[in-house]
C-alpha cells in the first residue's frame, strides 16, 4: 500500500539523471514535532468556555453552576464516552490493540503513583497528602480524555472506541496503590477496607463508564441509531457547560488554596504529567499501538484525577489535605493539559510514529 507524502515524512531520495546515474543520496533529517495543530484546541469552544469561567472567578463574579447540575453533566459526559466507546469497540472486535492498550493502562495507573511518591518525598508534605497526590497523578481525568479525543478526531487520528474502556480501567489501580502507600496514616480511626473498596470499585465514575460501555457493546450500531442525538450533537454543548464550571472551580481553588502550593508541588504538578506521558508513549511504541491510541494513552497518563480520587480519599484519608492535592490537579495540571499538554503529547506521538 502506498503512503501519501506529507510534511511529516522524510523527503525521498532524488533519482539520477537521464544517463542512468544516481545522484548522491541526500542525508535524511528527522522532522521536528508539529505543534501548529494544537492552536485549534486552544480556540475550540469548550476550552474557551473554561477560560470564561476562570476569568469570571478571578473577577469575583457571582456566576456559579449548581452542584447537582455539574454532577449531572459529569455523569452525562461519562455515559456518552462509555456508550460510544462500546459501540466502536463492538464494530472493531476484541483485538490485540485493545488488550495491549488495556494492559498498558493498568500498569501505568498502578505503578506511576510509586514514582510520584518517590518524587514527592522532597516536598516536605505529610504522608497522607503525599499519598493522595501520588494517587491523583496516577489516576485519570475524564474531561481531559474527552478534550483529547475530540482533538485527535479533528486531526484525523481518531483512537479506537475501546479507549473508553481503558479510561475506566485506569481510574482505580492508582487509588489502591495510594492507599497501600498510606498504610493507614490518613485516618485516626481504623477505616473499614470494605467501605474503601466499595467507594473505589463501585463509585459513580467506574459504574457509569463501564456500564455504558457494556450497553454500547451489546446494543451496537442499532443502539447508536436510537441514541445518536443524545450522545453526539448534544455532547459538545454539555462539555462547554461543564468546562465553564471547571474554570470557575479551578480559579476559585487557586485563589483559596494557592498559598499551600509550594514551589516543589507546583513543579511536580506541571512536570510530572509530561514524564508520565513520555513513559506512556515509549511503552505504546514498544507495544505497537496505532498513533491515535498511543496519543490518547499519553493524554490519559498525563492527566490527573479530580473526581474519583477526592471521593475515595474523603473516606479513606481524611487527614490528606484537599487544598493541596485537589488544587494542584484542578487549578494547575488540568489547565496546563488543556492549553499545552494535549497538543504536546499529540505532536510527540505523531513525530515518533513517522
Amino acid at each position: 500500500m502506498s503512503i501519501p507524502y506529507d510534511r511529516y515524512h522524510v523527503n525521498k531520495l532524488e533519482t539520477g539523471s537521464a544517463s542512468g546515474q544516481c545522484s548522491a543520496p541526500q542525508r535524511r533529517s528527522l522532522p521536528l514535532p508539529d505543534f501548529s495543530a494544537g492552536l485549534g484546541l486552544l480556540t475550540s469552544p469548550a476550552v474557551l468556555f473554561f477560560f470564561v469561567g476562570a476569568g469570571a472567578a478571578f473577577a469575583r463574579s457571582d456566576l456559579s453552576i449548581p452542584e447537582q447540575v455539574a454532577k449531572a453533566l459529569s455523569l452525562y459526559l461519562m455515559l456518552c464516552i462509555g456508550f460510544k466507546g462500546g459501540v466502536e469497540a463492538r464494530a472493531a472486535g476484541l483485538d490485540g490493540d485493545f488488550l495491549s492498550a488495556g494492559a498498558l493502562g493498568l500498569v501505568l495507573s498502578a505503578l506511576m503513583p510509586l514514582l510520584a511518591f518517590g518524587l514527592l518525598k522532597w516536598t516536605r508534605l505529610d504522608r497522607p497528602t503525599v499519598c493522595a497526590l501520588a494517587a491523583t497523578y496516577g489516576s485519570v481525568s475524564v474531561v481531559t480524555f474527552a478534550a483529547g479525543q475530540q482533538h485527535l478526531a479533528s486531526l484525523g487520528l481518531a483512537p479506537g472506541g475501546y479507549m473508553a474502556a481503558v479510561l475506566a480501567l485506569m481510574e482505580t489501580p492508582a487509588i489502591l496503590t495510594g492507599l497501600i502507600l498510606m498504610n493507614g496514616a490518613g485516618s485516626d480511626q481504623r477505616t473499614d477496607r470494605g467501605t474503601v473498596l466499595k467507594e473505589v470499585l463501585v463509585g459513580a465514575a467506574t459504574v457509569i463508564l463501564l456500564g455504558s460501555f457494556l450497553v454500547g457493546a451489546i446494543s451496537g450500531e442499532a443502539g447508536m441509531q436510537k441514541l445518536d442525538l443524545f450522545v453526539n450533537p448534544l455532547f459538545q454543548g454539555a462539555l462547554c457547560f461543564f468546562l465553564l464550571d471547571l474554570g470557575l472551580n479551578a480559579a476559585r481553588s487557586l485563589m483559596a488554596g494557592g498559598r499551600k502550593l509550594n514551589v516543589p508541588v507546583v513543579a511536580f504538578a506541571l512536570g510530572f504529567p509530561v514524564i508520565s506521558a513520555a513513559l506512556a508513549l515509549g511503552l505504546a511504541r514498544l507495544a505497537g499501538l496505532e498513533v491515535g491510541d498511543a496519543a490518547l494513552l499519553a493524554i490519559l497518563a498525563g492527566s490527573a484525577s479530580y473526581i474519583a480520587v477526592p471521593a475515595a480519599m474523603r473516606v479513606a484519608a481524611p487527614k490528606a489535605d484537599p487544598g493541596i492535592f485537589v488544587t494542584a490537579s484542578l487549578a494547575l495540571t488540568f489547565p496546563f493539559n488543556l492549553t499545552f499538554g494535549i497538543a504536546l503529547y499529540t505532536a510527540a506521538a505523531t513525530w515518533l510514529w513517522t
